[in-house]
């Protein structure tokens, strides 16, 4: 597939390459082709962009004017929808998304909830009458006014980089906010295609977003450290969450994340076990398993364990990774050889723990590509590495329970508390289960639980806040007090 992706970075306005001339390469992980180069921001340009960013909260009308942000942000929405198929091309390329799923929540679903957050820019309560109370003897009136953080350095990864963006993009510049945003290494066309698209379709002042991408932590962690950044929202591993945290302690800036899981899917006794099964093993493969809500622990009734394994294991035998640019694969290569080199070894280490191998699907038969075959592992130790981290590949681990307070004590058994699943015939019973797992998320059955309008985040090593929804415009939003003489008659 050849794709004319955007090099350039976006800097206070303006299209740039890096003063250097510095640039990295963009690689086709199905293929390991070089697509092309971007723009390989210092720390210098870093710092340039914070620069205007600061400069265009402080002195431009943005984060005042809400009916100017809202009319930004649907000229965004309008230019999005014009280069929907640009960014299809592009995601597949450059991220080996399988182009299936650019069809829901990788592009199109994105795209077309977008206006949501433009609509709360000039629809949000932002003041509030709290009314009146007597204090030291003093009767006063207050209001609450909402108002927005200031700059906001938001890290993305390479997963899902355009749905992962708009996500904190659409309702940090909808609450007023100014953003710098660092894409991942290794999909930066699709960030910079919205970078142009900012640029070059919307009348947003120069400042208001910047695109710096870079291929060194070192100058990713500039921004996080910069004092001109009053916030902080990161998608990515826990263990870079940790880092951010500990970073930013001295400044006391706000922080906002979205990390890993381990999530576990409840398969009850009373479950359509084809449907269940078969659900969950195909999601927990789809798009390579690069996934973090994904539940990539399945939980079986013992009395119907060797029922549901062997269910299992034909249907991973039947999954085949495939050509991303084929509206019939759902899964991809893995995104560098780095990582899948990292899964390969986690599966090792499940068998050096005593879980089998229960199942393997296919691959292409080539030797180019960062390709993975789906993998199925059974009789795993819930206290296991295999069932406490983080694999972020196509393998899903099976494991069995003997009753519903063992289930409920095997899926709360994590540090992560991103998602989880319930599968019952008598959805009561079911919601009665989801009620008791600790996790941002819970879905029962065949019910999905990402979009633009639901709140979405993790418990424990799974976040700090939320995404979307109005509990996710609320995160770039301070609360501001204001008291006036007040009188308590009537």
């Amino acid at each position: 597939m050849a794709v004319n992706g955007e090099h350039r970075m976006l800097i206070d306005g303006e299209l740039v390459e890096a003063a250097s001339g510095a640039t990295y390469e963009n690689i086709n992980p199905a293929n390991e082709e070089v697509l092309g180069v971007t723009a390989d921001a210092s720390a210098e340009e870093v710092k340039r962009a914070v620069s205007a960013a600061r400069r265009a909260f402080d002195e431009t009308n943005w984060s005042r004017d809400p009916a100017f942000r809202r009319r930004c942000l649907e000229q965004l929405h309008q230019a999005m929808d014009k280069h929907r198929e640009e960014f299809r091309e592009t995601l597949v390329a450059e991220g080996g998304t399988p182009v299936a799923i650019t069809y829901s929540v990788s592009i199109d679903e994105c795209i077309n909830a977008f206006p949501f957050y433009a609509q709360l820019a000039d629809t949000y309560e932002y003041e509030r009458d709290r009314g009146t109370q007597a204090s030291a003897g003093l009767p006063s009136a207050a209001r609450t006014i909402k108002e927005p953080v200031g700059v906001v350095g938001a890290i993305t990864p390479f997963n899902f980089p355009l749905m992962l963006a708009l996500g904190k993009i659409g309702p940090a510049l909808a609450a007023g906010c100014t953003v710098v945003h660092k894409p991942a290494i290794e999909t930066p066309w699709t960030a910079t295609l919205l970078g142009r698209l900012v640029a070059e379709e919307t009348d947003m002042p120069a400042g208001v977003f910047n695109v710096v991408p870079t291929s060194s932590n070192d100058v990713a962690e500039a921004l996080v450290v910069d004092p001109a950044v009053d916030m902080i929202t990161f998608t990515g591993s826990s263990r870079i969450g940790k880092r951010i945290l500990a970073i930013t302690a001295d400044h006391i800036k706000r922080v906002h994340l979205e990390l890993g899981g381990k999530s576990a899917a409840i398969v009850l006794d009373d479950a359509d076990f084809g449907t269940a099964i078969g659900m969950l093993s195909t999601m927990a493969c789809a798009h390579s398993g690069q996934a973090c809500a994904r539940h990539t622990r399945m939980l079986l009734p013992r009395a119907r364990y060797d029922e549901g394994v062997e269910f299992a294991s034909a249907l991973f035998s039947s999954l085949a990774a495939g050509d991303p640019t084929d509206a019939s694969v759902l899964h991809g290569p893995e995104i560098t050889a780095r990582h899948r080199d990292t899964v390969i070894s986690q599966v090792e280490r499940a068998e050096a723990e005593g879980a089998r191998i229960a199942a393997r699907g296919s691959k292409p038969d080539t030797d180019k590509g960062f390709w993975l075959e789906p993998t199925l592992l059974t009789d795993v130790d819930p206290d296991s590495a295999t069932a406490q981290e983080e694999i972020f590949g196509p393998v899903l681990a099976v494991m069995p329970y003997d009753d519903d307070d063992h289930a409920v004590a095997i899926a709360n058994n994590s540090s992560y508390g991103l998602s989880g699943g319930v599968w019952s015939a008598d959805e009561e019973r079911a919601m009665a289960f989801a009620r008791r797992i600790r996790a941002g998320t819970v879905s029962i059955n065949m019910s999905m639980f990402v979009h633009a309008q639901w709140p979405f985040g993790g418990y424990k090593q799974s976040g700090l806040g939320r995404e979307n929804g109005v509990e996710g415009f609320e995160e770039f939003l301070e609360t501001k007090l204001i008291t006036t003489p007040g009188s308590l008659d009537g």
